[in-house]
């Protein structure tokens, strides 16, 4: 008689707590629909715990409405990057429970939905990086990135995002990963016109472009080669490992680069700038020193390391002007190089040939 009764009372509980659940959902939905998504939000967070015992079916109508509100947010530019990821994960769990249940009720809304969320943000990174919201750029192209894995142009421009937010220690990680994954982004894009917006689209096949052709929404197919990235990656990759004084990982990618075309006339002024860069930092070493013997002794070798390092800068400026004989950076910083070399018939020469 006792078991029955802890029975009887457990399914009241389970019964009261279904109940409390789906009061929750409706609320959270009313609010979703009236524009309120943080506060529909708010509700869902509080809600969640009722999820864990709730049938498939509930907790895909769960997940989709919290997947819809963080969408909603993300599009709306709130905390973009990390609503967008949490809205990813909201659509999979709706995925996976109704493919355990085999009820598809909303998967193919979530399938659309985060497609579209996927375009907004994309939007959005585009958006902040002309508006010079660099960081927020690089942090929304990243999570698309790994939302879409295959779609890698996104991981170029959180790269190229963090650059010009001067964090390079992202930009390391994401160059070093294009690396990782062999990206060189050669190949075709397949343009066509759309007749309604008169914007150029993008397809991902020939097929798909004359299927839309076809179809009467598009005109005026172009075709365009996209040249290997490859430089402009190892190149920028270089750049910020210089700009975190790791001079052996830049020196050796800026190698690299070279190696891929002999002629790159910036990866020599930057293997210049590199040496003179340790230079200068040997200069301030030697600045900070006293005059204690020891510190004297150490002078004497800092300072001839100093002319070594400086002197190694010159076949690199040598090889830009064989390359390019009027190119003003390098000539003036030959110029200065020999100065502080001290290498007056050099410099008297390559003043006069100006």
């Amino acid at each position: 008689m006792k078991e029955n009764i802890r029975m009887l009372c457990c399914l009241l509980m389970i019964s009261m707590a279904t109940f409390a659940q789906k009061d929750r959902i409706k609320e959270a939905q009313s609010l979703y629909d009236k524009g309120k998504s943080e506060e529909a939000l708010a509700v869902l967070t509080k809600t969640e715990y009722l999820i864990l015992n709730a049938p498939d079916e509930d907790k895909s109508d769960y997940y989709f409405l919290k997947g819809n509100v963080l969408k909603d947010l993300a599009l709306k530019n709130v905390d973009a990057a990390n609503n967008f990821t949490l809205a990813s994960q909201a659509y999979q769990d709706v995925f996976l429970y109704e493919n355990e249940s085999g009820k598809f009720k909303s998967t193919v809304k979530a399938n659309m939905a985060l497609k579209d969320m996927k375009a907004g943000l994309v939007k959005g990174a585009m958006t902040d990086f002309n508006a010079g919201k660099f960081k927020e750029s690089s942090d929304k192209s990243y999570k698309v990135y790994l939302f879409d894995k295959k779609d890698t142009l996104n991981l170029l421009n959180a790269a190229a995002s963090s650059i010009n937010a001067k964090d390079y220690g992202a930009a390391v990680t994401y160059y070093e990963l294009l690396k990782k994954i062999n990206f060189s982004g050669k190949g075709v894009l397949y343009y066509a016109t759309n007749k309604k917006t008169k914007e150029e689209d993008a397809f991902i096949s020939p097929k798909a472009r004359e299927s839309a052709i076809q179809q009467g929404f598009y005109e005026k197919p172009r075709t365009e080669s996209v040249p290997s990235k490859k430089i402009e990656v190892n190149s920028n990759l270089a750049f910020a490992y210089l700009e975190r004084k790791d001079y052996q990982k830049a020196e050796a990618t800026y190698n690299y680069v070279l190696e891929l075309n002999p002629d790159y006339i910036d990866a020599y002024i930057n293997l210049a700038y590199l040496k003179l860069q340790i230079k200068k930092d040997l200069a301030d070493e030697i600045s900070a020193l006293g005059t204690t013997k020891a510190e004297m002794q150490k002078y004497d070798k800092l300072n001839a390391k100093k002319d070594d390092i400086t002197r190694s800068a010159i076949p690199y400026l040598k090889k830009v002007l064989s390359i390019e004989p009027k190119n003003e950076d390098a000539t003036k910083t030959l110029l200065g190089v020999y100065r502080s070399l001290d290498m007056t018939n050099e410099y008297n020469a390559l003043k006069a040939g100006r």
